[in-house]
């Protein structure tokens, strides 16, 4: 119609693109609108004799919740006599249809656009799945996520306890240093995970200190609503592929143990920056967007204060550390981290422990070095013999193997000697690794059914220090009547 008033009525309909027959009928103003289209009427005979309008609906209508496989089992129960097994997907058809109909509304999405430099998402997933293992000890752990929102830059980094304050400080300082700006909102979880176990009192401490690290770096502090996980979906989107990420690097890499921790950090920081040189250009854009880092870090550890007992250790959260006996009855202020304990006496860095775990059931955990406690126990070794944290004493499964084999030939203090000489050797002569495989190759001996037999002088002359060969020194006298000479010069003697 609108090439008509200026072109023929074949030319306008070759323009309009349909043929001149359809413009010469839209000319004379017939068949415009198409027909109305008839319903459809039932063809075949309803396969719920009735029992939709009578029965099932009034069901959904009073809860509109119930699932179309809850209704059939109570359709079966109540009618027995009809085949309900063949109308399973007619009822999830007819069920599908009312909701669509008459259905209850449902929550929304609203999908966000995001600015450049203005979000940062924080969050912990679970890596159980994946099947991580230290020096073939499976390892329970946690990753920390951060991810800006725009980009979708990441960092991530292994949490070996659960979800903490200690652990949220530590990875977001990392990645805000890493990245090299900050972000104008730093949006977390809830948080319930990490105050579970504690008071009102403590509560309101973490929360204090959460809000005071991210006003150290100038940032707004935001949490999402407990149990509304899309309110943080832009890095519980990112969690699914990090983890799908993790778990094809690590079939590629064809083993999932690592020979310690630090090299399961160093290849997760290398799978992040591979992913992160991915996004190149949208860092870019957003690195641009970022406010500057502040001069320094701030607190990222929690502070407790321990006394040494006689023990030569202490009790920090249901777990045993020993200590050097030189410190049995100081006190020292303890930086808690993550991974580890920094221990101070004053203001000096007295040592660094890694930290433990409290075991199931509320049993108290153990960490234990030998060289602490060795010099003790050889003025008392049948102390070994009951020792509360004996088992966490021996630094390798080959150590504990030989106790046992020794504890079975029937003689505990012959056993405790032994086992003390061990251990002293091992500490003496800085051969733990080594005596380890010298342990393991003795009792895997062909001498009897239950192994070989350790012999400890054995041990100790293949690992004794080796005699350095005394030098011939020479020493030449000079005769009594060479010193005339120096008459001659005017030399006084």
């Amino acid at each position: 119609m609108k090439f008509r008033p200026h072109h023929p009525q074949h030319i306008a309909a070759a323009k309009a693109g349909f043929s001149e027959r359809t413009a010469r009928r839209m000319g004379t103003n017939r068949h415009l609108a198409a027909p109305p289209i008839a319903v459809r009427g039932r063809r075949v005979a309803d396969p719920f004799d009735g029992l939709w309008d009578r029965e099932i609906r009034p069901m959904l209508e009073a809860h509109p919740g119930l699932r179309p496989v809850a209704l059939l089992e109570e359709m079966q129960l109540r009618h027995p006599d009809h085949d309900w097994d063949r109308l399973r997907r007619s009822l999830e058809r007819r069920v599908r249809t009312w909701r669509a109909e008459h259905g209850a509304d449902r929550e929304v999405i609203f999908r966000q656009d995001h600015v450049p430099g203005q979000q940062a998402l924080s969050d912990f997933t679970d890596m159980a799945d994946a099947g991580v293992s230290i020096a073939g000890q499976t390892l329970d752990h946690r990753l920390y996520h951060f991810v800006l929102a725009y980009s979708a830059w990441e960092h991530a980094e292994p949490v070996l306890g659960g979800e903490s304050f200690t652990a949220l400080a530590v990875g977001l300082q990392n990645a805000l240093w890493s990245l090299g700006g900050v972000p104008v909102e730093h949006r977390s979880d809830s948080l319930s995970a990490a105050f579970r176990n504690l008071d009102d009192d403590a509560r309101v401490d973490q929360t204090r200190r959460y809000e005071a690290l991210c006003a150290h770096y100038e940032m707004t502090p935001t949490r999402n609503n407990t149990g509304v996980a899309h309110e943080n979906g832009s890095v519980e989107t990112q969690h699914g592929h990090l983890k799908s990420g993790v778990t094809q690097a690590l079939l590629l890499r064809g083993s999932v143990d690592f020979e310690s921790l630090d090299a399961y950090r160093a290849w997760i920081a290398n799978l992040i920056g591979r992913r992160n040189a991915r996004r190149g250009k949208m860092v870019q854009l957003e690195c641009a967007a970022l406010r500057p880092l502040p001069l320094g870090r701030t607190t990222d550890y929690d502070e407790a204060t321990v006394f040494v007992t006689s023990s030569s250790g202490f009790v920090l959260r249901k777990v045993f550390y020993t200590v050097p006996s030189r410190l049995i009855g100081f006190r020292m202020r303890v930086r808690i981290y993550d991974d580890r304990l920094e221990c101070f006496v004053g203001q000096s860095l007295a040592l660094t422990l890694c930290r433990g775990r409290g075991q199931t059931e509320g049993r108290h955990g153990h960490v234990v070095d030998y060289r602490h406690v060795i010099h003790s126990l050889r003025r008392k070794p049948m102390a070994l013999l009951n020792l509360v944290y004996r088992d966490a004493l021996f630094p390798r499964p080959a150590y504990r193997l030989a106790w046992e084999k020794l504890l079975a030939d029937g003689d505990p203090r012959r056993a405790c000697k032994s086992m003390v000489a061990i251990l002293a050797l091992a500490h003496d002569r800085g051969c733990e690794a080594e005596l380890a495989a010298a342990l393991t190759e003795q009792m895997a001996g062909p001498e009897a059914a239950g192994g070989g037999v350790i012999d400890v002088p054995a041990l100790q002359s293949m690992f004794a220090p080796v005699p350095a060969p005394m030098p011939d020194v020479v020493v030449s006298l000079p005769p009594v009547a060479s010193y005339d000479v120096l008459l001659s010069l005017g030399v006084a003697a």
